[in-house]
Order: C-alpha cells, then sequence, then structure tokens
C-alpha cells in the first residue's frame, strides 16, 4: 500500500473514530479536536499530492523549493 493509500485510510478512520464519539456522547471540545486533526490530515494529504504531481514536471533539485511553495499555499 502506497503513502497516499495509508493516509486516506488513517484519514476514514479518524471519521469513523468521530462517528463514534458522537454516538457515545463524548464532550463537544474533545469532537472539536478530532476534527481538527482530520482537518490537518486533509491538508497533508492535498500537499503530497499536489506536490507529487508537480514534482513529475519539474527538474528534481527544485523539487524541495516547490514543496515548501506548496505547503505554504495549502496552508493559507
Amino acid at each position: 500500500m502506497n503513502d497516499i493509500s495509508k493516509r486516506i485510510n488513517r484519514i476514514i478512520g479518524q471519521l469513523r473514530g468521530i462517528e463514534k464519539m458522537l454516538g457515545n456522547k463524548r464532550e463537544c471540545s474533545d469532537v472539536l479536536q478530532q476534527i481538527s486533526a482530520v482537518k490537518k490530515a486533509i491538508d497533508g494529504l492535498a500537499e503530497e499530492i499536489v506536490t507529487s504531481d508537480i514534482c513529475k514536471l519539474i527538474p528534481n533539485e527544485d523539487a524541495d523549493k516547490i514543496g515548501k511553495m506548496v505547503e505554504r499555499a495549502i496552508n493559507l
């Protein structure tokens, strides 16, 4: 299984965890903390997908620079 599939499965697991938390009537702050974690995980997934796609088109020596630019753009 590649890194992107692992990330997606982790996010799915986090979402299922949130669903269980809601079913168990956990504290709002606990649920919101997990939602925040899922949002960050999705941002990380988006960054990885975009960076890997762009890096296919550019020379290797520019890959780190492009990766940092993508990270800044996603985190806006």
